[in-house]
This record gives C-alpha cells, structure tokens and sequence, in this order.
C-alpha cells in the first residue's frame, strides 16, 4: 500500500477505529496547547530581549561613571584609599538572592540583590575626599545591582531560548508526524471496514438471490404439482384416470410386433 510507512501498523477493527481517533483527538488538544505554550515563551523571549537592549544600554553610561568616580576619589583621597575601605568592611552590604518564576511551565530563574544592614565606612575619607568616596560607593551600588539584574535577564533568556526549542520541535513532531500518521491511519481502517462491507454487502445479495431463485423453483414445481392434482381429479369425476389416458396412448403409440407369414 502506498504510504504504509506514514501510518501505524494495526489491525483495522471498529475499536482500534476508535482507539486511534481518541488519540487523535489527544494530539490535536496537545499540539494547541503545546502552541499556546510556544505563542506565550515567544512573547516573553522578546520582552526580556527589548530589557536586556535597555540594560546593557544604560550598563556603559553606569559603568563610565563609577570609574570616573573612582578616579576623583583616588584624586581627592590618595592611592590608599583602597586599603582604607578594604579594613573597613567586615561583610558584604549587599547580597543576592535567587529564586524562580514560573512561565507556561517553564520555570525562570531570578536574581535579587538585598542590603544586609547599614555600611560601617561611613567615616572612610574623613581627613579628605570623603564625599567623593561615598559617591564612588553609591556609583559602584548602582552598577551592582543593574549587573544582578543584567545576570538575572540573561540567565532567563537562556532559559526560555532552550525552552522555545524545546517547544517548537515537539510542536513540529505533532503537527508534522504524529497528527499526519494518525490521519492516515483512520483512512486506512475506514477504507478497510467499507471493503469488508461492501464484501458483505455482496455475499448477502448473491445469497439472497441464490434464496429468491430457490424459492421461485419450489414456487414453479408446487404450482405444476396442483395443476396435476387437479386434472387428476378432473379425470377421476369423468370417470378415467390421468394417468390411464395416459398410458392408453403410449399403448396406442406402440408400435405392433411384426407378422411372419
């Protein structure tokens, strides 16, 4: 048969009819939802992809300002002033946390930066460029946390990038081969159970005409029997037989034994 190999290989039957159209039906509903799942990833790819533009946008004007910062506290406060904040933290003011999302099923995940109480370098600077150094500080904050946000974005554009593919080929499994195949399938059983009943079909009617014919014959020789029987009875009344007027011909019609004189 052509195209067998685009199709399951069972038994065509009513019920495995039924079968194969209930999983159809399944891949239809999966292949929508499968579709809706990939429509709403799409959706949030791009939303993510236009915050990772304006992100990394703005990442250079913060960056370019926390080292200028950086070098205006260096100025002001002198070459040391490194070693003078490194004595004065003890722990990190600010902190990241993650946790995850949920997308259409896909779980995202997400970092979030946190303060852990107040910074203990207030005094930093005191004798010179204090301001400065709090300004670099609260430059250099700034830019941690658009880079945790930067790293959440791209964590989650990875994600959802795997999770779209993912997505898609499924999507392309089900429309391209599962939901052809079972397609081709119902065909097939539909096709096979109209050529058993047409065979059916067939074999009814030429039994039925088989029956018909034998009926028409016990028909034909009932009427000829009663038609016998009747002038039978006829002849009985006239007072001779059927059969003797019968047989008194084919004695007449026998021929005589010949004489030898």
């Amino acid at each position: 048969m052509s195209g067998q190999g685009q199709r399951l290989n069972v038994v065509p039957t009513v019920t495995m009819l039924a079968v194969v159209k209930a999983r159809l039906i399944g891949a239809t509903r999966g292949h929508a939802l499968l579709k809706k799942k990939s429509d709403a990833l799409t959706v949030q790819f791009r939303q993510i992809l236009k915050k990772i533009v304006t992100t990394k946008e703005s990442m250079g004007d913060i960056m370019k300002t926390s080292s200028f910062s950086l070098t205006e506290a260096k100025y002001v406060a002198g070459e040391n002033i490194k070693h003078a904040v490194l004595e004065n933290v003890q722990n990190a003011s600010i902190k990241v946390r993650s946790r995850q999302e949920n997308v259409a099923g896909v779980k995202l995940p997400k970092f979030e930066y946190f303060s852990d109480g107040e910074t203990k370098n207030d005094l930093t600077g005191l004798a010179r460029g204090g301001q400065q150094v709090q300004a670099c500080r609260a430059a250099y904050v700034k830019a941690i946390e658009l880079l945790v946000e930067l790293a959440s974005l791209q964590t989650s554009f990875l994600t959802l990038d795997e999770a779209i593919k993912t997505t898609n080929r499924r999507v392309n499994a089900l429309e391209n081969v599962v939901k052809p195949r079972l397609e081709n399938t119902i065909s097939y059983i539909k096709g096979e159970l109209d050529e058993l009943e047409r065979e059916d079909f067939f074999r009814l009617k030429k039994i039925q005409g088989y029956k018909k014919r034998e009926i028409e014959k016990q028909l034909v020789a009932a009427r000829q029997f009663t038609e016998e029987q009747f002038q039978e009875k006829v002849s009985l009344q006239k007072g001779r037989s059927l059969k003797s007027g019968h047989n008194l011909l084919s004695a007449r019609t026998g021929k005589d034994e010949d004489i030898i004189f």
